[in-house]
């Protein structure tokens, strides 16, 4: 192994590898690190010649064309500025430098194999468990189905769903207490990205007995936003829609914190409420409840998948978010 000569490495046509001696042309290595260590593909096409003897042997093992290791060895040669492969028609050995490179090859790319092993533990443990933040009518309605298309692609990965107000579901993205989220306010709250997932409307509803559930002519804007509703609490993209629809509202009737108490109290006959048209499905049809039209006034929404700006989602969180595109 004491040679020390650089060859083309081509194949002759009885398979033998050709001894074509070149003269190398070997230059100091300089700058970063990044350029004078050769890379891992490299380093892996060295230990099969080692382990092998033979340059097509090891060509083949790596998944390349001969003539393409035998570039890649003199590049890796000129890199280092010694030689590191003798060729000969009795296949490719190692020179005495080839030798003491492969050694230290073999320990680089072991410490990379821990690598890839951490980052994969990693990547396991962060598919291990999802994180949703969402506002009440995503989380009561849309999501169930949602997390059950999941569960279907990932039964290993557990989800924790955290319900809450859209201003609540920004904080929780902001503080990393969650890896996604979904609003139904009018705009994304600073900080976060955004894709809108479904549209909805708000729908004025009141029980059967109330005067406006006989009502001939469609509710005035001004009208509706003077009387007392039974609303969600402020912050809630419901009523974010509401307000800004009407240029603000008489103070609440009643003021309760999810959809599904809003709902419960309209039915019983506490007042009108506007409510998700996802949410009061159910009780138009059985006429628990009944839809009171508004003229000249939209309350339409877009629902929204929210995360930290610059953290685009990954993983389950990934998953989840192409579910709700179907």
């Amino acid at each position: 192994m004491s040679s020390t000569s650089n060859t083309s490495g081509t194949t002759g046509p009885d398979g033998t590898e050709d001894s074509a001696p070149a003269s190398p042309a070997y230059a100091a290595p300089t700058g970063s690190l990044a350029h004078r260590v050769p890379d891992l593909g490299a380093l892996e096409l060295l230990l099969a010649v080692a382990r092998l003897g033979s340059l097509g042997a090891a060509a083949r093992e790596v998944g390349i064309t001969q003539p393409a290791a035998s570039s890649r060895i003199r590049s890796m040669e000129r890199q280092l500025g010694v030689a590191l492969v003798d060729r000969s028609p009795r296949g490719s050995r190692l020179t005495d430098a080839g030798a003491l490179v492969t050694d230290w090859a073999r320990r680089v790319v072991e410490a990379a194999e821990a690598f890839d092993a951490g980052a994969q533990a990693l990547r396991d443990r962060r598919d291990s468990r999802l994180r949703v933040a969402a506002s009440m009518t995503i989380a009561e309605y849309l999501l169930p189905g949602w997390l059950l298309a999941l569960r279907a692609q990932r039964p290993d990965t557990a989800v924790s769903l955290l319900a809450g107000n859209s201003t609540a579901v920004a904080e929780r993205l902001l503080a990393d207490e969650a890896d996604l989220g979904f609003v139904e306010g009018l705009t994304v709250p600073p900080g976060l990205d955004s894709a809108v997932v479904a549209r909805d409307r708000l729908i004025v509803v009141t029980a059967p007995g109330h005067p406006w559930a006989r009502r001939r002519e469609p509710l005035a804007p001004a009208e509706l936003a003077s009387t007392p509703l039974v609303l969600r609490e402020k912050g809630s993209g419901t009523r974010q829609v509401l307000d800004a629809a009407l240029g603000g509202l008489a103070r609440p009737l009643i003021e309760l914190s999810s959809t599904t108490a809003v709902k419960a109290s309209a039915v019983a006959g506490a007042g009108p409420a506007v409510l998700s048209e996802l949410s009061v499905r159910e009780e138009l049809s059985t006429r628990r409840l009944v839809s009171v039209p508004v003229d000249r006034v939209s309350l339409r929404r877009d629902l929204r998948a929210v995360w930290r700006t610059g953290h685009r989602p990954t993983g389950p969180a990934r998953d989840l978010l192409s579910l709700t595109r179907r």
